[in-house]
């Protein structure tokens, strides 16, 4: 049978391996994709709480994230995009150019 601590280990691991994406942060769509992953384990967690204490506060909050990683996706890729036609390259160890 899953229990809860499943579900929470299960959102762990997918939040590690989001963190570990950003920390070693090589590319600007890799950040993307790592904050997305981070999010997603976010919402394993509520969802899974908010069933096993038997109401949608869990479910209700996790739209709320959804929400606001829709908007993260699409101003981060709006972002991606002007970068990738100015400095050709989306890595961002090349973009040292941002500075004041």
């Amino acid at each position: 049978m899953v229990t809860l601590s499943h579900y929470l280990v299960f959102s762990a691991i997918m939040f590690c391996i989001g963190l570990y994406g950003i920390l070693r942060r090589k590319n600007i769509l890799l950040l993307l994709f790592s904050t997305e992953i981070m999010l997603n384990a976010i919402n394993v967690a509520f969802v899974a709480i908010g069933y096993y204490r038997g109401d949608l506060s869990g479910q209700i909050i996790a739209l709320f994230v959804i929400a606001l990683a829709a908007a993260e996706v699409a101003i981060g890729l709006g972002l991606v995009i002007l970068l990738h036609k100015k400095y050709k390259t989306l890595d961002l160890d090349s973009l040292n150019n941002m500075k004041g």
